[in-house]
């Protein structure tokens, strides 16, 4: 029996909602934490990481400059309490897993935190909670990690506990589409799970899209990330072809762009990284694989996003060569390794890829970015070089433009390969 909007209002009655823990106090955690307290609810973030709690603390952590403020706010007020205790979850009226999925080196998902996260969940829930799993993962992911184990203690799903999925919606460092002014997906075991769990998530946006089931939330999340890999690869893959006719794929993106129907503008670059485009596809392959269904277009495209470092460092090497010259001995300066402006984040970023592909063929490799003191890769630590002079490098790799820093300097460097296309010295003099 479908359960009616008047059941809804008396199940909210009876299920106040008054506090949330969030599970994970990571790049999608901690803002959602934030923005969770804004809207005055009693917030416990749990982090098994004493270290992340501590920066979190003090303000060392990465975030826009708005969630920045409401941090140093929030760390001072009774009612927004870090902890790496998971038992602390079993206080709150809703929970929100927010762990990071990721691959291990065989491009397999990596379930590990998952899991753990939601046998913690499962261990300390209590009736009338509303659990809501917001990390990325393959279709069914709620119903074996917290749906199962749930009903094997016992619980009623949509009677006495709620139940539901809601990918994350946040873009690190993006200040133009907030948490606030993105809408949410949500899917609800049952109808009164999505209720219940639409209660939580409007406190962070009102705009909700709701769907029907758990299992169609997860697919959505998985085919947002798998369009926006499939159009990255066509768009590198154009601009070899625009190279090939000498001419600049940016005049014919921008160009296509102008069409008010039918396209939607995706930029070449150096490759992917971050914690989405080069992870989320790869679930749903694994997925099909174990169904034995076929994804050729899915699988291609994620093979030339692979590809795309090795194709960067070959155009440096073809460059070298019209001189005469090879990447042996070469002094190569790669400008910015974080997979994004704006942030520190290095996860899965292209330019640890190119690092060490170049090095492996016998260039002399450093790196800058003003937001990345050091970084690791296959030779050990590379620092970054802090005020670099392009006299000293024989070739500069731009990677990611950092805003607010100035590269004059590039034009000292004898030669200079924009791998982003949209470099404009002048938007960034000193």
């Amino acid at each position: 029996m479908t359960s009616t909007v008047a059941e809804y209002e008396t199940l909210a009655e009876l299920n106040e909602l008054t506090s949330v823990a969030v599970i994970g106090m990571g790049y999608v955690g901690l803002p959602t934490a934030l923005g969770l307290h804004e809207s005055g609810v009693e917030v416990i973030g749990i982090d098994l990481s004493q270290n992340r709690l501590d920066a979190i603390r003090t303000g060392e952590v990465d975030l826009i400059e708005a969630d920045h403020r409401r941090l140093e706010k929030a760390v001072h007020q009774e009612d927004f309490r870090l902890t790496a205790d998971s038992a602390r979850m079993a206080e709150a009226d809703a929970v929100l897993v927010c762990v990071p999925t990721g691959l291990d080196e065989y491009l397999m998902p990596d379930l590990g935190p998952l899991e753990s996260a939601c046998a913690a969940l499962v261990k300390h829930a209590r009736p009338g909670q509303t659990l809501i799993l917001t990390s990325t993962s393959y279709v069914g992911t709620s119903g074996r990690l917290l749906v199962k184990p749930l009903v094997a203690r016992g619980f009623k799903i949509g009677r006495d506990i709620f139940v539901a999925s809601s990918p994350e919606r946040i873009d690190p460092g993006n200040v133009t589409h907030t948490q606030q002014e993105t809408p949410r997906v949500l899917g609800g075991v049952t109808p009164t799970c999505t209720a219940m769990a639409q209660r939580v998530i409007n406190l962070l946006t009102p705009a909700v899209h709701c769907v029907s089931s758990a299992e169609a939330a997860e697919l959505t999340k998985l085919y947002e990330n798998t369009f926006r890999a499939v159009n990255i690869a066509l768009a590198n893959e154009f601009a070899e072809i625009s190279d090939g006719f000498a001419i600049d794929p940016i005049e014919v993106i921008d160009a296509a762009a102008s069409k008010p129907y039918g396209f939607m503008a995706f930029h070449p670059g150096p490759g992917v990284g971050g914690h989405c485009i080069p992870c989320d596809p790869h679930y749903l392959l694994w997925q099909l694989r174990a169904t034995q269904h076929n994804a050729p277009l899915v699988t291609q495209a994620m093979h030339a996003i692979a590809e795309r470092p090795k194709q960067v460092v070959d155009r440096i090497a073809a460059t070298l060569s019209q001189d005469g010259k090879g990447l042996g001995g070469t002094r190569v300066l790669v400008v910015g390794v974080t997979y994004k402006p704006g942030v520190q984040d290095v996860r899965s970023s292209s330019a640890l890829d190119i690092i060490d592909l170049l090095a492996a063929r016998g260039a002399k490799v450093g790196y800058h970015d003003p937001l990345v003191p050091n970084i690791r890769v296959t030779g050990g630590q590379l620092d970054s070089v802090a005020e670099p002079e392009g006299g000293d490098w024989d070739v500069a790799l731009i990677h990611t433009v950092q805003p607010g820093h100035g590269y004059d300097w590039l034009g000292q460097c004898p030669l200079v390969i924009d791998a982003t296309y949209r470099f404009d010295p002048s938007l960034f003099a000193n």
